[in-house]
């Protein structure tokens, strides 16, 4: 009697086992769960500061006690600077441009990286970037705010149209699409102006699931306020 007893739950041990796993394989294991398009996408907002270009060669010429490349900031990097002296500003905005196209300067690791993660996400996916360079495009991303505006373009002074720029610009080069041709400037948020887009920044923020902050300091706003726009499912800060 005992021994009938025991074999009887040494069965149903073994019974509960097998169904447990087969359990088990039906609902996490099955291939078609496992395809990244049966998987739901999260919205993931990413900022990116001048710490991943720093991998890449690119200077963030701003040094410990505040000048940038021997220069004052508010000597080239302010509209009144620019009012003052627009030939010095343009040097040092074309000595930035050269070294961005220089062969040395390619996109990293943590560029690629970003532009597989825009693969993956597609439109769940958003790049915020505080830096001018063109390094991810480069690496293939395609959905990225330059909030702070791009280097390889320039700006008329008058109208604002924006231009495609790889070369020098001189004082004397003019944006002739106005009616009268007007200076050209970088088309680079200076201190005190409004830095570009915005809107579409703060919309993706407020559906954001994910934010991931990446080389920066996070202490220059408007960007360093983006982490509590959202309480985010995971906010993550690497540097």
């Amino acid at each position: 009697m005992q021994s009938r007893r025991l074999h009887r739950l040494s069965r149903f041990r073994r019974n509960k086992r097998r169904l447990r796993d087969r359990l088990r394989q039906r609902i996490f294991f099955r291939e078609d769960r496992m395809k990244p398009e049966a998987m739901a996408k999260p919205r993931v907002v990413v900022l990116t500061g001048a710490g991943i270009s720093a991998e890449s060669g690119i200077k963030t010429f701003r040094a410990a006690d505040g000048l940038w490349e021997e220069h004052r900031v508010e000597d080239v990097a302010t509209p009144e600077g620019f009012a003052r002296d627009p030939a010095l500003v343009q040097a040092f905005y074309n000595a930035r441009r050269r070294q961005l196209q220089s062969p040395e300067i390619k996109p990293n690791a943590a560029h690629l990286a970003l532009a597989r993660l825009e693969d993956l996400l597609g439109d769940h996916f958003l790049l915020v970037t505080q830096n001018i360079d063109n390094l991810h495009e480069r690496a293939g991303n395609r959905r990225v705010i330059h909030m702070h505006g791009e280097l390889l373009k320039v700006r008329c002074s008058w109208s604002g149209q924006v231009l495609e720029w790889t070369g020098d610009v001189t004082a004397e080069d003019k944006c002739h699409c106005c009616q009268f041709p007007a200076a050209l400037r970088p088309h680079v948020v200076w201190f005190g102006e409004m830095p570009l887009g915005m809107d579409e920044i703060y919309s993706a923020l407020a559906d954001a699931d994910i934010f991931i902050a990446i080389g920066t300091s996070g202490h220059v706003y408007p960007a360093a306020g983006f982490v509590h726009e959202r309480d985010c499912t995971a906010p993550i800060p690497l540097n």
